[in-house]
């Protein structure tokens, strides 16, 4: 593949992925006019934004990633995106919870069959010496999408409605996805055909012998719960703690900034490779202490504008692992179970950052902590907590990761790890 072309790639894989995440995070940003129209609880609304799409996602990526490590990635993509594009465009037409509820569930089920398809893609198209960037240009679409949904998303509902808003999130994925078809151009599998016999649970049982895969996967599920803890509780320091909701729009700005960390620390990931391929690790690292002091400052400050920009500085540092995560993985896995990688990567993070951080750290404010501070205290704890633990997983993972890697031949990979 020629540069031109290859960086074509990336940025429209990027594209389609920035899009997945402003389709999922819309019904957050339109969550009120939602619930007043349809005359939902707001037990209803969290339903949607939560169960209704991420535990359904988080099921259905590792078969997704089974059936993309067999077929077609470049379908799989582009199939995923039209499907997610026309269930958010439908969802502006909805006149029930269950018809909403239905509509997110065929989100969750068809973004499932994105990034695992795209882990696989992306390996086998670029060497293992540019991965880890290119996985950080991708996963800079999380926070690019989510900064989108706040903005854009946020002044078409208040121009129009929240139906609008709905279409207008999902009409571009379907412009997108005849586009991405026309342009994509299925990458040549590395592994040798006399790999691929193994079922599902064989496969994973294999990759999940592998130390470094099962140390990456704790460290990485840790900093997820740190990660999902922020954004689902950052709203509430500004409001709860210092009487100020007028920061929590404004907060998104960083998301923005998250997006660039991101492709830094992939840079400087593959830099650092050229030494010791290990030292990847070590932006999961900086990933995991870097932002400890920007929070503990803010979480405490006495101060709104120190406690938004502390705040904001630590989310920086914190997300920036995104990218070096999906692409170090990649090291340890052969091309045909790389989707599948990818996808048990998602289910991983996924069930760790929605279902352990944000619960734990409503329970420590509502039944340990109390006074002014207490969600501070509550963040703060599962931040150390998930830190601690990512710090000394990252470091069992340096011990064995030459060992765990898998090496390659002049034709194909080696099934000698």
């Amino acid at each position: 593949m020629s540069k031109k072309l290859a960086y074509g790639t990336v940025i429209l894989l990027t594209l389609i992925y920035i899009l997945s995440f402003i389709d999922r995070q819309i019904v957050a940003v339109l969550g009120v006019q939602i619930r007043d129209s349809l005359m939902l609880s707001n037990f209803q609304v969290g339903l949607l934004y939560g169960p209704a799409f991420s535990f359904i996602y988080a099921i259905a990526g590792i078969p997704m990633g089974r059936l993309a490590d067999k077929t077609s990635r470049k379908l799989m993509i582009c199939l995923g995106l039209f499907v997610w594009s026309l269930m958010t465009v439908i969802s502006g037409f909805a006149a029930s919870f269950m018809f909403l509820v239905t509509a997110r569930l065929f989100v969750g089920l068809s973004q499932a069959m994105l990034s695992p398809a795209v882990y696989s893609f992306m390996a086998d198209e670029f060497t293992p010496e540019k991965r880890a960037t290119v996985f950080s240009v991708y996963a800079s679409g999380i926070f690019i999408g989510i900064g989108l949904s706040f903005l854009a998303g946020g002044a078409i509902s208040m121009q129009y409605d929240w139906r609008m808003a709905m279409v207008a999130a999902g009409l571009p994925g379907l412009l997108l996805a005849p586009v991405a078809w026309w342009f994509l151009r299925e990458p040549e599998r590395k592994s040798s055909p006399s790999m691929y016999g193994r079922n599902i649970l064989q496969e994973l049982k294999a990759m999940l012998k592998k130390p470094t895969i099962r140390w990456h996967l704790t460290g990485f599920a840790a900093l997820a719960c740190t990660g999902y803890t922020i954004l689902a509780f950052a709203g509430n320091v500004f409001s709860d703690v210092f009487y100020s909701p007028e920061y929590i729009s404004s907060y998104g700005w960083f998301m923005f900034g998250v997006a660039g960390t991101v492709i830094l620390s992939g840079k400087i990931a593959d830099h650092l490779a050229k030494k010791d391929a290990s030292k990847r690790f070590y932006m999961g690292i900086v990933a995991a202490v870097g932002g400890i002091p920007f929070y503990l400052y803010g979480l405490f400050s006495a101060d709104v504008k120190i406690a938004f920009f502390c705040m904001g500085a630590g989310v920086l540092i914190s997300s920036s692992y995104n990218g070096v995560a999906a692409a170090l993985l990649q090291y340890f896995v052969y091309s045909h179970q790389r989707a599948l990688a990818g996808g048990l990567y998602l289910f991983v993070i996924s069930i760790a950052g929605f279902g352990i951080g944000p619960p734990l750290t409503g329970w420590l404010t509502d039944a340990v902590f109390s006074g002014t501070y207490s969600v501070s205290y509550a963040m703060i704890s599962v931040i150390l907590v998930s830190s601690t633990i990512a710090v000394l997983a990252f470091n069992r993972a340096i011990k064995t990761y030459h060992s765990d890697a898998v090496k390659i031949n002049k034709n194909n990979e080696s099934p000698l790890a």
